[in-house]
């Protein structure tokens, strides 16, 4: 069998209310190269990938080892664990015959993963909206671009979760469905500036700035530079931000506002392509 290189975008999740449903791929990727027949130690969520591609698809198993090259940084809300997940059942299914569909190959990344919002964007590229099984996909444009504010510390997403509340009021709820109804709209409709004040959020991010206490600084700061809206991706670290204009006046303004922490801003698009096969790993820089 020979070695086999899978590309997998970064991915931004949540988006404000769109709790474990809503995500974006981004144009940050990992390469997870897979050697059949590696001794070197697994990864635990390599293995665990491997096992469960085995498992469903009752392939003859085979031993592996991996290695990941690329940029995105793990447990800063990027979709790093995802990168990883994603590029080993993607590996196995190609290694294996490609027993597996796509759809098929989402519901396991998502599955290991404990929830949708990464692996289907990561999957599929553009913006995914997922309702339990089902996903839809549509195209982002170019002309939008995503900042990134990625401190150098990192959030894991058991602890992120374990400080949410069981409930919520009535109210907030609301608002909550209508601003990520609202979020969708603009989306599948490419009326991106119908995102403004669209991504204001009830469910995780009052709580989560206990572990990102620039937050709602950093979120002030980009809406005041003129981007549509900003919010946390995923559980955090990271902080992103969309805009029409001007991302570099946002990403200026998101820097000024993270205190006595240290973290770096990067500007990117969306990708539409989602994770595929590629002929030789990227070089990290």
């Amino acid at each position: 069998m020979q070695q086999v290189t899978v590309r997998v975008p970064a991915s931004t999740s949540n988006l404000g209310p769109g709790f474990d449903c809503l995500g974006v791929a981004l144009r940050i990727y990992n390469d997870v190269i897979v050697t059949p027949g590696g001794k070197s130690p697994l990864p635990a969520i390599a293995r665990a990938a491997g096992d469960l591609f085995f498992q469903r698809t009752c392939c003859a198993p085979f031993s592996f080892s991996i290695s990941i090259k690329g940029d995105v940084p793990s447990s800063r809300g990027l979709g790093g664990s995802v990168t990883v997940r994603l590029g080993v059942l993607l590996a196995m299914n190609f290694l294996s015959g490609n027993p597996l569909d796509r759809l098929s190959i989402f519901q396991l990344c998502a599955q290991l993963e404990g929830h949708p919002d990464n692996a289907a964007p990561a999957v599929f590229g553009g913006f995914t909206v997922v309702r339990e099984k089902n996903v839809q996909r549509f195209h982002v444009s170019t002309a939008l671009s995503f900042i990134l504010l990625i401190p150098n510390f990192k959030v894991e997403t058991s602890a992120a979760r374990k400080i949410l509340p069981s409930q919520i009021t009535r109210a907030a709820a609301i608002e909550n469905s209508a601003n990520a109804s609202a979020i969708t709209a603009a989306f599948t409709s490419g009326n991106y500036q119908n995102l403004r004040g669209a991504f204001r959020d009830h469910l995780h991010q009052p709580y989560r700035k206990k572990l990102i206490p620039f937050l709602p600084h950093v979120i002030a700061a980009a809406e005041k530079a003129g981007a549509l809206g900003a919010f946390l991706s995923g559980s955090g670290s990271t902080i992103a931000a969309v805009t029409l204009t001007n991302p570099e006046k946002v990403a200026e303004a998101m820097h000024r506002k993270i205190e006595k922490h240290i973290a770096r801003t990067v500007i990117v698009s969306a990708d539409n392509r989602g994770a595929r096969l590629v002929q030789s790993p990227i070089s990290s820089h």
